[in-house]
């Protein structure tokens, strides 16, 4: 499947097929794709959680209100991010780059994130982001459904991973086989009530550009 195609048709997936596992190679496979997403100065602050014991899987859903794709999806990942990352030997994240870029790099990564935990956890946030549309998109082009979840008890599950104090949850991933397929989706926008063409005025944006 193409990545048009893969965008089109990814849907939000519910129910998936307990009974069906994905190879162990699919499942690096996707990670490794995930890794591939950028992120601000190539920190690479994800971290995938990938939940497999099946009595952790049990409480995670308890803490996700039940829900099915917990329990029954073949791959669950808690996407979460190191908000410390841009101070853990940041120099590695550069090593095959050229000298002088390091130089310029390094220094500037400090400066940005150091005493600004808004900064820390909105790229964080925005890492996590890019990330799991990453892994939806894959997933769909092998064959597979997805559905990003952040509906649980972010602090009970938190614990359940014993998840480092500087580490922060985005949200779940859970891929798999479908066993229903999705509504029709529910109401899209109208692309001139997204569009902005230039700035925002109290009038309208677009009315400034109609050619838009």
């Amino acid at each position: 499947m193409n990545t048009l195609e893969a965008i089109k048709s990814r849907r939000s997936i519910k129910q998936f097929d307990p009974n069906f596992q994905m190879t162990s190679f699919e499942k690096e496979q996707l990670i490794s794709l995930a890794m591939l997403s950028p992120t601000a100065f190539n920190a690479q602050n994800w971290r995938f959680v990938i939940v497999s014991d099946t009595n952790l899987r049990n409480k995670i859903s308890k803490a996700a209100y039940g829900q099915p794709q917990v329990t029954d999806s073949s791959l669950l990942i808690i996407l979460c991010a190191d908000l410390k990352a841009w101070n853990k030997a940041p120099s590695r994240y550069w090593k095959n780059a050229p000298k002088e870029a390091q130089d310029y790099v390094l220094p500037v990564m400090e400066d940005y994130y150091k005493n600004n935990p808004q900064v820390q956890r909105d790229e964080a946030m925005r890492s996590c982001g890019i990330a799991a549309q990453t892994l939806m998109l894959a997933a769909k082009s092998m064959g597979y459904d997805s559905c990003p979840m952040i509906g649980f008890d972010f602090n009970e599950v938190a614990k359940l991973i014993k998840l480092p104090e500087d580490h922060v949850i985005s949200m779940f991933v859970t891929i798999g086989k479908a066993m229903k397929e999705a509504w029709n989706r529910p109401g899209q926008l109208d692309l001139n009530d997204i569009r902005v063409a230039d700035m925002f005025n109290h009038q309208g944006a677009l009315e400034q550009c109609p050619e838009c």
